[in-house]
């Protein structure tokens, strides 16, 4: 159909498997607790309950601009390779021409190569949508953070419902964001496609391999898994 061959299938469908196994193993799989962004998160709830201790809080108001810095800049990154993908589009004959004469690329149709442009399309758009959802919700947590009650007032029950406010919205803001890099690795596995089915399978093996290893055996994660940790 319109191109694709029964291998292309065959690496589309492990392509999304391994997307949607990947996040919910991460986020809510029995190992979960165990990976880097659960240990992060315990981590978001640890500083937002030291900010509720202290009554000048500029350095967290700093640390919320970073994080929304950060977010923004991805944000804008996720627009210009949704544009870039497009521009593809414009260069459809010229493409399938060199892609013709390379002998170690699968020669591929006008339809196949334009829906695939498509599909990285697709894929930067949902990182843009992830993105700019986690941006918003950085925002909110700012305000609740500048809502926090004073020091004075810590062990009261308002106190606390607002620090409970503050931890969800910046543990959801992250959660989007990462998900947001996440579809940015898994457009890296994705180009392999444009070569060939074989090699889109291989890249996307790579790309789950690295990022598993990221958040389970990498030394971001040893950091955590101290003595006393």
């Amino acid at each position: 159909m319109a191109g694709f061959t029964t291998i292309d299938a065959i690496a589309f469908i492990f392509f999304v498997a391994a997307w949607l196994g990947y996040r919910a193993a991460v986020e809510s799989g029995p190992h979960a607790a165990r990976s880097l962004n659960a240990r992060m998160n315990i981590r978001r709830a640890r500083w937002i309950e030291e900010s509720a201790q202290r009554d000048n809080r500029i350095i967290d108001t700093q640390v919320m601009n970073g994080l929304q810095n950060g977010t923004a800049f991805f944000a804008s990154t996720s627009l210009i390779a949704i544009g870039g993908s497009l521009a593809l589009l414009q260069s459809t004959d010229r493409v399938v021409a060199i892609f013709a004469d390379l002998p170690f690329a699968t020669q591929t149709t006008r339809a196949a190569w334009e829906l695939k442009v498509i599909g990285l399309a697709v894929i930067f758009a949902y990182a843009f949508f992830k993105f700019a959802w986690s941006y918003r919700l950085f925002n909110y947590c700012a305000i609740l953070l500048g809502a926090i009650p004073s020091a004075k007032r810590q062990d009261e029950a308002e106190t606390k419902e607002a620090v409970r406010e503050t931890i969800a919205m910046n543990i959801a803001a992250g959660r989007h964001f990462n998900r947001g890099q996440r579809a940015f690795f898994f457009a890296l596995a994705y180009l392999g496609w444009f070569i060939d089915p074989w090699m889109f399978l291989i890249a996307t093996a790579a790309v789950l391999t690295v990022m598993w290893r990221r958040q389970f055996a990498s030394d971001s994660v040893r950091v955590f898994t101290k003595p006393g940790r």
